[in-house]
């Protein structure tokens, strides 16, 4: 199967499948999404982080993806940003158009329904789960295998904690701990977290770069956590 944009990944496992609706927080996906097209656009060297702590293109050529290639326009036409800067220029109105161009492709389906005969809500239940099932056992395969994942792979799995959505991957409480710290040793052998050198990275420098600074970004956004 195609790989999908890393942004519909997060999207697919933060919407339930039956029900349509999206779990968990939703400023969280929205910058996770945000962050997500900038990683595949840094996957593919067309961006990377600066060491005057901006993002910057260092490849204009188009990917052949919509919304990455109208990213990667964007970033190379306006001033420098940080990341942090580009994680808020870009999610506004980002969750409407991945989802346009799910449904345009068949992956999910919009349902609209009418609320009190006036209010208009949107509910998007998987068409074709087969893009999601191959997420699933990727992730699967990276929280209890022992060899270390793909690229793609560990940051999917860094977005994931960095976005706090965890639950979204709806595993049975006696199986969440594990997994929790299996996320933060991938996230942490990636050098995308922790003592971890870039050198000793298990992905390319240039993108354990992209990474860490967007996930820092993400999580101080959320801003700290609230005790259960």
């Amino acid at each position: 199967m195609t790989p999908i944009p890393l942004a519909e990944e997060l999207l697919l496992l933060a919407y339930d499948d039956q029900t349509g609706k999206a779990t968990g927080s939703r400023i969280g996906l929205d910058l996770g999404m945000a962050a997500a097209i900038l990683i595949d656009l840094a996957l593919a060297n067309r961006v990377a982080y600066a060491a005057d702590g901006y993002l910057k293109v260092v490849d204009a050529t188009p990917l052949g993806d919509v919304v990455a290639d109208a990213v990667l326009a964007k970033v190379a036409a306006d001033e420098p940003h940080t990341p942090a800067q580009w994680l808020q220029r870009l999610r506004h109105r980002l969750r409407t158009r991945i989802l346009e161009d799910l449904c345009d492709r068949g992956v999910v389906r919009d349902v609209d329904e009418t609320q009190l005969g006036v209010i208009h809500v949107h509910r998007y239940p998987t068409s074709d789960p087969a893009y999601e099932a191959e997420i699933r056992q990727r992730l699967a395969a990276a929280l209890v295998g022992n060899t270390l994942p793909d690229e793609r792979t560990a940051a999917l799995a860094t977005l994931l904690v960095a976005a706090r959505m965890e639950p979204a991957l709806k595993l049975p409480p006696e199986d969440a701990d594990r997994a929790h710290e299996r996320l933060e040793e991938i996230a942490s052998n990636a050098g995308f977290v922790g003592d971890v050198s870039l050198e000793d990275s298990i992905v390319r420098p240039s993108v354990a770069l992209v990474v860490a600074t967007l996930g820092r970004a993400i999580q101080a956004a959320l801003g700290t956590p609230k005790p259960l």
